[in-house]
C-alpha cells in the first residue's frame, strides 16, 4: 500500500469510528486538522490545523494516528489544552525514534507494569473491564508516559522530586494537572512513596477547567439549543443526557423501561459503563416529556444505531460518537456542558451531595472537587439566609 492510499484508509477509518479529526498532508510534514477549541475563547470551536512534526511517511503516519486517537479523547473528556500541543516538536529519523512509555530497560518499566496489573487486578475493575480500559487509557496512561519522558530526560529514577516535575509540567490550575494530580497520587500510593508536603496545593485546579467555569449553559439554552438538531434519534440522546445528566456512552448502556407512562421515571445505568451500575433521576422532571423520553420505554431502538458490542469497540469510542455529532450540529455546548449542568441543577434544588454524586456514578470527593464552587455559594446562602431570619429581617 502506497502512502496516499495509507492516509486515505486512516482518515476513513477515523470517520467510521465517528472521529471528526483527520490527518493531513502538507509539503513533507503531516498536519492533524479538525474542529478544535479556539485557544482564546475555548468554549467556541472551529476548524484548525495542528502541526505534528511528522514526516509524511508511513512511519509518521503510525505516530499521527495515535495522536488523532489521543487528541480526540482529550476533546471528549475535556482535557485538550493548545499549550500541550504547541511546543516545536523535533523530528527525528524514525530508527532512532522510540515511544517513552516502552522503551525497554528503564527502571521505570518495572514501576509502572506493577502498577498496571495492580490496576486491573483491583476487584472493582474487574466488575467493569470495558470502563477500566477507558479509564486507564485516559486518565492514567498519557501521564504515566509524561513520566517515563520525564525520567529519561533527566535520568531520573521514580521519586517524590520526580512526581512533582511532572506535575508542574502541566499548566498550573488546568484540568490536565489536577488528573495528573490523581494517576501519580495512586501511583505513589502503589509503590508506598510519600508526596512532597506541597503536592496538595500544587496540584491546584479543582473542579471545572477555569475556562469552562463560568460558561455552563442555562436551562432555557439547554431547551432551546436541542432545535439545531435535525435527527429525531440524536435528539433522545440529548434529551436523556440534559435530563438525567449521562456520561456520553451511558446513553446507550441504560434501562429505560422505566420511562413508560406508569414508570417511575428512575433510569438505571447498566453495569457495563465505566462506573458500574447506578440509577439516576431526572433533573428536571417535566423534560422527560418535553423531550419525548417516554418513546424510548416502548421504542430503544429509536436511539442511533450505534455499535455497542464491547467485543467489537470501546466505551471510548461509543462516546467519540456524541461528541462528534453535537460538533457535527454546530451546538454551542458540549456533552459534559449537559452532564455539568445537571449537577449543578441539583445542588441548587438541595440535594444531598451524597445522593447526587452516587447518581453521577462517581464519588463524593470527585463531586465535591468538581462542584466545590457551587457548594460553597449554596452552604453560604444556606448560612446568611438562617442569619437573617434568626435577626427577623
Amino acid at each position: 500500500m502506497n502512502f496516499d492510499t495509507a492516509l486515505a484508509t486512516a482518515n476513513a477509518a477515523f470517520a467510521e469510528e465517528g472521529i471528526g479529526l483527520r490527518v493531513e498532508q502538507r509539503g513533507q510534514k503531516l498536519n492533524l486538522r479538525g474542529r478544535l477549541p479556539c485557544r482564546q475563547q475555548p468554549h467556541e470551536w472551529k476548524t484548525q490545523r495542528l502541526s505534528l512534526g511528522l514526516l509524511a511517511d508511513m512511519n509518521g503516519l503510525k505516530e499521527a494516528e495515535r495522536i488523532v486517537q489521543l487528541v480526540e479523547l482529550q476533546l471528549n473528556r475535556q482535557l485538550f489544552e493548545w499549550d500541550q500541543w504547541l511546543q516545536k516538536r523535533k523530528v527525528q529519523p524514525q530508527q532512532t525514534k522510540q515511544d517513552p512509555a516502552t522503551t525497554p530497560g528503564h527502571p521505570l518499566d518495572q514501576n509502572l507494569d506493577a502498577f498496571k496489573k495492580a490496576f486491573f487486578a483491583d476487584p472493582r475493575r474487574r466488575r467493569s473491564p470495558a470502563g477500566s480500559r477507558t479509564t486507564w487509557s485516559g486518565a492514567y496512561q498519557p501521564y504515566l508516559r509524561r513520566l517515563k519522558t520525564l525520567a529519561l530526560e533527566n535520568q531520573a529514577l521514580l521519586s517524590p522530586e520526580l512526581l512533582l516535575l511532572t506535575l508542574n509540567s502541566y499548566r498550573d490550575g488546568s484540568r490536565s494537572r489536577q488528573q495528573c494530580s490523581t494517576a501519580l497520587g495512586a501511583l505513589a500510593r502503589h509503590q508506598n512513596l510519600y508526596l512532597p508536603d506541597e503536592w496538595r496545593a500544587e496540584a491546584g485546579g479543582y473542579g471545572l477547567h477555569r475556562a469552562h467555569f463560568r460558561q455552563l449553559p442555562s436551562d432555557s439554552q439547554i431547551v432551546e439549543a436541542i432545535l439545531k438538531i435535525p435527527n429525531p434519534s440524536w435528539q433522545l440522546v440529548y434529551g436523556l443526557m440534559a435530563t438525567y445528566g449521562l456520561r456520553n456512552h451511558e446513553v446507550f448502556f441504560t434501562d429505560v423501561s422505566a420511562l413508560e407512562s406508569d414508570g417511575d421515571r428512575v433510569i438505571r445505568v447498566l453495569p457495563t459503563t465505566k462506573t458500574g451500575e447506578h440509577q439516576v433521576w431526572p433533573f428536571h422532571p417535566e423534560w422527560v416529556d418535553r423531550f419525548n423520553l417516554m418513546h424510548l420505554a416502548s421504542n430503544p431502538d429509536a436511539l442511533p444505531a450505534v455499535c455497542t458490542d464491547l467485543r467489537r469497540t470501546t466505551l471510548q469510542q461509543v462516546g467519540r460518537r456524541v461528541a462528534e455529532q453535537f460538533r457535527r450540529y454546530g451546538l454551542p455546548l458540549t456533552p459534559y456542558d449537559l452532564r455539568h449542568a445537571w449537577a449543578v441543577r441539583t445542588i441548587h434544588i438541595g440535594l444531598p451531595d451524597t445522593v447526587a454524586a452516587r447518581m453521577m456514578g462517581h464519588s463524593v470527593a470527585i463531586h465535591t472537587r468538581t462542584y466545590h464552587h457551587w457548594m460553597t455559594r449554596r452552604d453560604q446562602q444556606q448560612a446568611v439566609d438562617a442569619a437573617l431570619a434568626k435577626k427577623g429581617f
